[in-house]
């Protein structure tokens, strides 16, 4: 039975990517470092940016990795007011408070910018929950984010359905057993699929969103349960 979506921040419920493409491309300049979108979306994208720094400035000492990530999350935000949410994300949250189900952020994103994007798009009070992976101790591509946030809720995989973009944050909802549905945003459904998601969507908007939900299982506040293949109840 349904009981919980938890959704991917950047590039999920909001298309950030073309903000933090401009970003890295201008600070990576600096350093004679030329990027395009196809590296960006194979190399960076739903990574923690420790990670990125130290595999493209090797040479950067870890006191300079922090210098550099706060530069450009700092950057990030000074753009981040002409961020808005994705397409139809706004029905798919009344939605889900229609059947009372839980809703929670799970994001690989600093502290700092799931506070100020959320407040930007006002939706800072939206959700129960939202898991920061700085704050939890654990980041996709690792299942544990989302394996920590089933255990906050206390339901199994199979009772939540999760929306991701990126190969790292596929990798960590599909690891935890929990069917995902892929947000071209910056992949094509076809590397999606390839991924291991159960749908492709364009956006929030999507047709067969709307079919695969109407479909599902989920337990209104009157306890009237509507049947679904693709969500058990345990």
């Amino acid at each position: 039975m349904l009981a919980a979506i938890l959704y991917d921040l950047d590039g999920t419920i909001v298309n950030t990517d073309p903000l933090h493409f401009r970003v890295w491309q201008a600070l990576l300049r600096e350093y004679d470092i030329e990027i395009d979108e196809e590296f960006y979306k194979n190399r960076m994208s739903g990574r923690l940016n420790p990670f990125i720094v130290q595999d493209l400035l090797p040479k950067l000492s870890p006191e300079e990795v922090i210098k550099f990530s706060d530069r450009k999350e700092a950057q990030f935000r000074e753009l981040a007011a002409e961020l808005a949410p994705l397409p139809g994300l706004l029905e798919m949250l009344a939605w889900a408070d229609e059947k009372g189900l839980k809703q929670a952020v799970v994001t690989n994103a600093p502290p700092e910018n799931a506070k100020h994007v959320l407040s930007v798009l006002q939706l800072e009070h939206r959700f129960e929950r939202v898991f920061v992976s700085q704050e939890i101790g654990m980041a996709k591509p690792d299942p544990g984010p989302y394996l920590y946030a089933l255990a906050y809720f206390g339901l199994t995989a199979q009772q939540a359905l999760a929306f991701e973009d990126s190969p790292s944050g596929i990798r960590s909802a599909v690891g935890a057993g929990i069917p995902t549905v892929g947000v071209a945003s910056s992949q094509t459904p076809s590397e999606l699929y390839d991924l291991g998601v159960m749908l492709a969507i364009s956006d929030f908007k999507d047709s067969q969103l709307w079919e695969l939900l109407e479909k599902s299982e989920v337990k209104t506040e009157e306890t009237k349960v509507l049947h679904s293949p693709l969500f058990t109840d345990n």
